[in-house]
């Protein structure tokens, strides 16, 4: 039942809208992954993101496609949390240790355990329209626990004009992806995240050429 309902939201609802209502426009769209495990590494703007990233993957992989998300937003109230759980299919993430012994990254290393594609925002939380806040460390932290998962950085532009923290009605706004060139973690942390920093602002650059164009 889990499974029809995420395929009816994704295959149907998130793909009219992602068509329809914003026009998106992908780059390098031969560098998403075709198999799991994989982590997608976007920018956060907007409740959009995630789904709009799910929707640029095959229907095939929906059953292993999940997004990372905060456990205290999505988890609130029971009736949130279970479209959250059930339909959208995200990874609960504590971002507060709850004892001095949980491991607030188990949910997602289990999940990459299990061969699944994780969407994940290094950003932490949805910021300004348009605007990237800093990245955090948890990603990093990620790759080093399990270094062979390839992690792919992708770039949006749009969609938080389309649907910015705060509001909760669409506006059709046409919305760029750009997806960048596989990474993978090789023993330090700080390296790492700024190879990822580059990358994203490598992207950044080729969005912002492509309006000029």
């Amino acid at each position: 039942m889990g499974f029809v309902l995420r395929a009816l939201f994704y295959g149907v609802i998130v793909r009219v809208v992602v068509l329809f209502v914003l026009g998106l426009n992908v780059r390098h769209r031969e560098r998403l992954p075709g198999r799991g495990p994989a982590i997608l590494a976007a920018n956060h703007n907007s409740h959009l993101d995630a789904m709009a990233l799910i929707s640029l993957l095959p229907l095939r992989l929906l059953p292993r496609v999940r997004p990372v998300a905060a456990a205290d937003y999505f988890l609130r109230n029971r009736l949130l949390a279970w479209f959250a759980l059930n339909v959208v299919g995200i990874v609960p993430l504590n971002r507060q240790r709850r004892d001095p012994d949980e491991d607030l990254l188990a949910p997602v290393v289990d999940a990459l355990d299990r061969g699944q594609i994780l969407v994940f925002f290094p950003e932490g939380s949805r910021g300004e329209p348009e605007q990237v806040a800093e990245y955090k460390t948890g990603l990093a932290r990620i790759a080093e626990r399990r270094p062979e998962v390839p992690i792919v950085p992708v770039f949006t532009h749009g969609l938080g004009k389309s649907l910015p923290k705060g509001e909760w009605l669409i506006v059709p706004f046409f919305v760029d992806v750009f997806v960048g060139e596989t990474l993978r973690y090789e023993g330090d942390r700080a390296q790492f995240m700024a190879r990822y920093r580059d990358s994203m602002q490598a992207l950044a650059g080729e969005e912002a050429r492509s309006r000029w164009e």
